[in-house]
């Protein structure tokens, strides 16, 4: 199934004049004057890779992950999804992980155990899913106490192997709520894991908007052929919105893009936002207020997924209108574009760029739509 788009340039960006943002483009453009065509641009259909829903039955795909490489169960160019909701269609009780090829060929990577040891409240695996350089995966478990009926829980990151085997859990640390997560290679045998929280006083606040949501970086020892171990812990960005929502269960901050030079981006979605944190990688304190804001309003909607382009600029996708915008590391909106036109509340949450930069993967829970779904 495939559709085709259209898509709408901007040049506006929060808080800029005409003058600032005319002057930004001039700086940037290619020969000739010309404005550097944005990554967004070079696509216009959306197509359904595969469905997501596993033998049983789990629903709402979140998290997206390539395969680097091939180990294991993993194959390399393949596309990990992991499932929010189970057969039910009740959110924080999906326990499973999706293997997708680029040919749509589906398999089960993971079912876990709805009462795995050290994950306080159960399991409800979220957005945040990355696979580490020697093929252990990584999920934030956000559950919801009495089988998705109530209250969201604390949760946990559950570590699983190249075969799909949990083989432990880090919960406590700051880690309060898992919502998404990004992570880059040290040196040597050692990671970074960058993982939102956005239940931080969230469910005390009883629906109203609380500003204690964070981001944590977790420093993990991941020796080649051992299970990866948790050695820290930092806050490094406090102070973003959080909310109770009764479609999308929670908001707050969401997604995660690391840039080459250290500035982490997050996607703050009850603000319509993008902040910055800038030396996320080596920060020895926290910045504070929701960090630093990129850009906010325009073409932003409830911004859930994000991820780093090739080209540098950030695409975002909106859960209030379906839309991807693409927004340079110094906040203007360069284009958006509805990939996902029938707009559901809590849709559009995990994505990533395709393998060869083919175009770009994300999930798609609108209707009755479950899939991995890819524009190009």
């Amino acid at each position: 199934m495939s559709r085709h788009l259209q898509h709408k340039s901007l040049v506006r960006g929060a808080g800029a004049t005409g003058i600032l943002i005319a002057t930004m483009l001039i700086a940037t453009a290619g020969p000739g004057g010309a404005a550097p065509v944005p990554f967004l641009a070079r696509f216009n259909t959306v197509s359904e890779v595969a469905s997501t829903v596993p033998p049983n039955g789990d629903q709402n795909p979140y998290g997206v992950a390539n395969v680097p490489n091939s180990t294991g169960a993993l194959v390399g160019g393949n596309t990990l999804v992991s499932n929010f909701n189970s057969s039910n269609n009740l959110q924080g009780t999906g326990t499973t992980i999706v293997q997708v090829a680029p040919d749509g060929q589906t398999s089960l990577f993971a079912q876990i155990s709805t009462d795995l040891p050290g994950c306080p409240g159960g399991v409800g695996l979220t957005t945040a899913l990355v696979v580490l350089q020697d093929g252990y995966v990584v999920v934030g478990s956000l559950p919801v106490s009495d089988d998705g009926s109530g209250t969201p829980m604390a949760g946990c990151l559950i570590v699983l192997n190249n075969e799909g085997v949990p083989v432990e859990t880090w919960a406590g640390n700051g880690i309060n709520g898992p919502w998404d997560m990004t992570s880059v290679q040290l040196f040597g045998p050692f990671a970074e894991l960058f993982v939102t929280n956005v239940l931080n006083g969230t469910v005390a606040a009883a629906g109203n908007v609380t500003y204690h949501g964070s981001v944590l970086r977790l420093v993990v020892l991941d020796p080649q052929g051992r299970p990866p171990t948790l050695v820290g812990s930092a806050v490094v960005a406090s102070g973003f919105a959080e909310q109770l929502n009764s479609s999308a269960l929670v908001l707050g901050p969401t997604g995660l893009a690391l840039e080459p030079n250290g500035t982490l981006y997050v996607a703050d979605t009850v603000l319509s936002r993008i902040a910055a944190v800038p030396g996320a990688t080596t920060r020895a304190y926290p910045l504070t207020a929701g960090a630093t804001t990129v850009s906010q309003g325009g073409a932003l909607a409830g911004p859930l997924g994000l991820t780093a382009a090739p080209n540098g600029d950030l695409i975002a996708v909106n859960g209030d209108n379906g839309d991807a915008v693409e927004v340079t590391p110094w906040g203007t909106q360069v284009d958006s574009k509805a990939i996902d036109p029938f707009d559901s509340a809590g849709d559009l949450f995990g994505l990533s760029i395709a393998p060869d930069d083919r175009g770009i993967l994300f999930v798609d829970d609108n209707g009755s739509a479950n899939s991995l779904d890819l524009l190009h």
